[in-house]
């Protein structure tokens, strides 16, 4: 029995021993770059990650044994390829950030086995939605009475003595599956015919009162704590929900429009965004003030073209901040154009495989939250290039699995940990699905027979069969 599951995921296996060969090949690249001798430290290191994703692999053998077996081994060479440049960041700066991102990878680990052990189907979720929901807009303020250090820019982190912890990264998780079980009940009402403009449908004023709620609570949020990324990210992923359960062009255009206007409003208010708005256009021109880190950004992945300088032959450590909001610029500049452009296609499968998952899931409340877990690592991934790159303003999001810090890791793993669980509901057996859904049912004591499937409550057609 157990062989036969170790087996069925001998994928995963494999790929997951690959991304271990490369993370050994970049550490003994970039220790014999740097002169530094061959230790058995760096042993420990490589023998932590194969223990850590090896543990994981067994878990999803038992847990998810149907889940995808190709999103763990693309976080883990992302979360490998972040790991080592940080290592590399940490030689030239004599920093210790790559000791706590490993201690960070195993906590993160760690939680997304726990979502696999609790979360056996995620249609439990729905019982807690609006729970769930509170949880997250009470995450998402608390920094905002929380003590915070002084010259804090952004009132993002909760400190608890020499910890600190950012919990609008948890947040939006949370947000993301509120959102998507209301979004299921109330399907009918976003879909409801109003007023046509230049052909486009338009909804009815009163059933935009859930969009401009999240649209007043962001820009509130955005204003008060000085941190914009995060809450734009909540938001752009609301609206591609929104149109995904309806499939309405109207939604987005109402979207857009509310961007341009709260970005404008906060434009108009906020330095700071003054300031990264001005960067993003001339950054040369402010390169001695604001403009310095994009600068030096631009240069490194000037200097490392195609190929890049090599892996510990370039200097990324000129960037202000590199281990964090433009390690992707870091990672330019020594593995050039081409290693790149390898880490946004290994974010693109990942991604897609995401959206496979939300295709193939037979129930909608998984289809939006796989779809919505899968577009939040999109965009986020697409505004950190679009930033570091000076394509757009830089937003002080930070990218998945290789950006150095605890909060972003631990829910990252979450994420991707409720994306297995969604993965491995879609590929199991009909069958099989349907015995669990019918000892559910028992086990709560519902009065529906067995058999009966679950209908959505907003679904006309289910409604018009029950008359």
């Amino acid at each position: 029995m157990i062989m036969s599951r170790l087996l069925s995921r001998r994928t995963e296996l494999g790929l997951l021993v690959l991304a271990t060969v490369v993370l050994a090949l970049m550490l003994v690249s970039l220790e014999l770059s740097q002169g530094n001798a061959l230790t058995t430290d760096m042993l420990w290191l490589i023998g932590g990650f194969i223990a850590v994703f090896a543990i994981a692999h067994f878990v999803i053998c038992f847990a998810a044994p149907h889940a995808d077996q190709i999103m763990l081994p693309i976080a883990a060479v992302l979360n490998a390829i972040g790991l080592v440049m940080i290592y590399r960041l940490d030689l030239a700066s004599g920093g210790a950030l790559a000791s706590r991102q490993v201690l960070w990878t195993l906590v993160g680990v760690v939680l997304m086995v726990a979502v696999l052990f609790i979360l056996s189907d995620h249609r439990t979720l729905t019982r807690y939605s609006y729970l769930l929901g509170l949880a997250g807009i009470i995450l998402l303020a608390l920094p905002l009475v929380w003590p915070q250090p002084p010259g804090a820019e952004a009132r993002i982190w909760i400190w608890v003595g020499p910890l600190s912890v950012q919990p609008g990264e948890f947040s939006k998780i949370l947000l993301l599956l509120f959102f998507a079980q209301l979004l299921t009940q109330k399907r009918a009402l976003f879909t409801v015919a109003g007023y046509r403009f230049l052909g486009i449908t338009f909804p009815r004023l009163r059933d935009l009162a859930p969009i401009l709620a999240v649209w007043f609570i962001v820009i509130m949020i955005m204003a008060v704590s000085n941190d914009f990324g995060p809450a734009l990210l909540l938001f752009i992923t609301v609206l591609g929900m929104l149109y995904m359960a309806t499939g309405r062009v109207s939604w987005l255009v109402i979207g857009l429009v509310l961007i341009a206007v709260g970005g404008t409003a906060v434009y108009a208010v906020s330095g700071k965004i003054q300031e990264r708005v001005t960067n993003f256009l001339d950054p040369i021109g402010n390169y001695d003030t604001t403009g310095y880190q994009l600068s030096q950004a631009l240069f490194g992945m000037s200097w490392g073209g195609l190929t890049g300088t090599g892996l510990g032959e370039g200097h990324p450590e000129t960037v202000p901040v590199a281990h964090s909001d433009f390690i992707l610029a870091a990672i330019g500049e020594e593995l050039g154009l081409i290693g790149l452009a390898a880490v946004l296609v290994l974010f693109a499968v990942l991604v897609a495989r995401g959206f496979r998952a939300a295709l193939t899931v037979r129930d909608s409340y998984g289809k939006l939250v796989a779809a919505g877990l899968s577009l939040t690592i999109a965009v986020q991934v697409f505004v950190v290039t679009g930033g570091v790159t000076a394509l757009m303003p830089m937003t002080g999001l930070t990218t998945p699995f290789m950006s150095a810090g605890g909060s972003a890791l631990m829910a990252n793993y979450v994420l991707l940990g409720l994306l297995l669980v969604i993965s491995n509901s879609a590929r199991r057996p009909k069958e099989q699905d349907a015995a669990e859904a019918a000892q559910r049912q028992l086990s709560a004591g519902d009065p529906a027979s067995p058999g009966t499937a679950m209908i959505p409550v907003a679904d006309p057609k289910a409604r018009g069969s029950r008359r």
